[in-house]
Formats: structure tokens, C-alpha cells, sequence
């Protein structure tokens, strides 16, 4: 994408310090830079870099007062981060593959049901009864099993694999190997020490501009449905067991794990490798810091927990300053019970 600072200027609602004809077609982080960038500088400890990087065009807010001379261009903005954030989706757009046409190599079942302007890469399997909706791309080695239904404008990326049953909403983007609809973790323990498989019976539903990470596997329900809500963002290697809720707008790092039947909130915010105990409720706005344990239901809303098992944000905070110097405490509590001793002697 060849752009002029005058354009993107106009596209943000900025305005141009310097060449306005000046032309990019990439981003470049402010230390690197490069003929032909754009970059943005919205946190002052990388200010020094303004002074010094070769970007053509740099992003800056409506109120940076350059303490040196500026070689690039400039463009003000009220808020530097959401116009870097709109320019990297218009350049990531360009950039990302997109698939056009049915391939010859895929396996699309007579009684599936395709919708117009689908984009099906080879090795792709389509089975009885899917619905893929309108405007999809199902890139290379996809799998949409019996029943299962994908909204329109979704995009699957290479090795999705989509149980039977399973429904995706509209707008939804699931990287590569995500896997939705596997069995359950149900197992009844048995008198000889064995475990009995529980059928796990129920189905998996995404909403709306729900955004699934690479490797990340959502269990179908063992009855209902597990169910991720509009706008959910789930990072890569996350693990979401059979009948959980997550509410509206949550997002969730990688390598978290959710247990059964646990109900997330709306605009919840899960740190990476946090996890979840099953059958508890976690209020709308709960924050977990990363690594955390949730042992319990959290009924408060927008409260913030660090720890394992966790615990309010500051009150750990304050309890770590004190664990951490457990062992100097130790020392000196033995170093008064021998005085104690001694005196108790005299």
C-alpha cells in the first residue's frame, strides 16, 4: 500500500508538519525506521528516537514538542495509538493471503451448503449439511464437519477444525489449528479404578467478531452448548473446557485455561497462563494478572486479582513485600528468641 503523508493525514484527521507528498508502504518500529516507513512515537522513554531514526513519516500526538531536530515528516494526531492501530489493520490487510476460487483439491459434500464469493483452499473438507456463509475463506487444509455452520465474512485459517454441530458467527477469525468442538474432559470413575467415557453431547457456539488464536481448543458442552460471546479475543495455546461461558468483549492471553462450566463476564481482561477452577462465576471487568489462580467466584466487578490461588491486585502487592523478606523475618525471629532465652535465664 503506497501512501502520501497528505492521505494518511486526512484519513486520521491529522494534520502535516513537512513534506506532504511524502510516500510510504510500510510500518517500521521508531528504532529501526527506514526509507519508505511510517512509525509513531506515543511513549516518551522512546522519544530519543525521534532524533535519530530514518522513517519518512512519524506518527506523533497534537501536543509533542520536539526538543531537536526531527528528520521525518510529521503527523499529529489526537491519539497515536488507535491511528497506529487502524494503519497497521489498512497495511495488514495488504498483506495477508487471500484465497480466491473453490480449489480442485478440496472435498465439499453435495448437501453442504456454500454461500457467494467463498474462498476454499485445497485439502479443505466441507461435510454434510455445513454452511459456510457468504464472503468466507477457508484457507488450506480446513475442517467444517457435519451440521456445523460458519457465518459470513468469517476467515479460517490453515488446519481450523470445526466439529459437527459447532456454529461460527459472522466476522469471526480463527488462526491456524484452532480446533472447535473437541470432546469434553468427561470421565466417570469406575469401582476397578478405571474411567468410563461421558459423551459429550452438546456443541460449541461462537457469536459475532470473535477472534480465535493459533492452537487454541474450545471442548463441546457434555449437554448446552459451550458459548463464546460477541467480540471475545482469545490468544494463541489457550484451553476452554466443555460448558463454559465467556462473556461479551473478554480477552484472554495465551496459555490461560478455563475449567467446566466456569462463566467468565463481559469485558473481562485474563492474563497470560492465569487459570480458572470449574463451576464458579467471574463478574463483568474482572482483571487477572498473569499467572494467576482463580480458585473461587469473584462477585465484585472490575476488581483486579494476582496471585495462586489469587488474590485482590494490592493487597498482593503489599503481601509479596512482606514474603519476600520472609527469610531476613525468620532470622530476626530467631535472633529474639534467643535473647528471650538468655534474659529468661539471667
Amino acid at each position: 500500500m503506497q501512501i502520501t503523508a497528505a492521505e494518511l493525514a486526512q484519513m486520521l484527521d491529522g494534520s502535516v508538519e513537512g513534506d506532504p507528498s511524502a510516500q510510504v508502504d510500510r510500518p517500521s518500529k521508531i528504532e529501526e525506521g527506514g526509507a519508505g516507513t511510517i512509525t509513531f512515537l506515543a511513549n516518551p522513554k522512546y522519544e530519543a528516537h525521534a532524533y535519530t531514526t530514518d522513517a519518512t513519516i512519524l506518527l506523533v500526538s497534537k501536543d509533542f514538542e520536539p526538543s531537536g531536530p526531527v528528520q521525518p515528516t510529521l503527523i499529529r494526531v489526537a491519539d497515536v495509538y488507535a491511528s497506529i492501530a487502524f494503519l497497521l489493520n489498512k497495511f495488514g490487510e495488504q498483506q495477508k493471503p487471500r484465497l480466491t476460487g473453490i480449489s480442485p483439491q478440496s472435498s465439499i459434500h453435495p448437501e453442504a451448503r456454500i454461500g457467494a464469493d467463498v474462498a476454499i483452499g485445497p485439502f479443505v473438507v466441507v461435510e454434510a449439511g455445513a454452511v459456510i456463509g457468504d464472503h468466507c475463506q477457508l484457507h488450506a487444509q480446513v475442517y467444517v464437519g457435519a451440521q456445523a455452520k460458519v457465518g459470513a465474512h468469517s476467515v479460517l485459517y490453515p488446519g481450523v477444525k470445526i466439529h459437527h454441530d459447532c456454529e461460527v458467527g459472522q466476522h469471526c477469525t480463527l488462526l491456524a489449528n484452532a480446533v472447535i468442538g473437541s470432546d469434553g474432559f468427561g470421565f466417570a470413575p469406575q469401582q476397578d479404578g478405571s474411567y468410563q467415557k461421558i459423551a459429550q453431547l452438546g456443541a460449541v457456539i461462537l457469536e459475532d467478531a470473535v477472534e480465535i488464536g493459533a492452537n487454541t481448543v474450545i471442548d463441546r458442552a457434555t449437554m448446552g452448548a459451550t458459548r463464546i460471546r460477541q467480540g471475545v479475543k482469545l490468544d494463541n495455546l489457550i484451553q476452554i473446557a466443555h460448558n463454559v461461558e465467556i462473556g461479551e468483549n473478554t480477552v484472554i492471553a495465551a496459555q490461560a485455561g478455563i475449567a467446566g462450566s466456569t462463566k467468565l463476564g463481559k469485558n473481562c481482561r485474563i492474563g497470560g497462563q492465569a487459570g480458572f477452577v470449574g463451576h464458579i462465576e467471574v463478574a463483568d471487568g474482572t482483571m487477572i494478572q498473569a499467572q494467576s489462580g482463580v480458585a473461587g467466584a469473584i462477585k465484585q466487578p472490575d476488581q483486579a486479582f494476582y496471585g495462586s490461588p489469587a488474590i485482590a491486585y494490592g493487597q498482593y502487592l503489599k503481601s509479596y513485600a512482606v514474603f519476600k523478606r520472609l527469610p531476613d523475618l525468620y532470622q530476626k525471629i530467631r535472633q529474639l528468641e534467643k535473647k528471650l532465652r538468655d534474659l529468661a535465664k539471667s
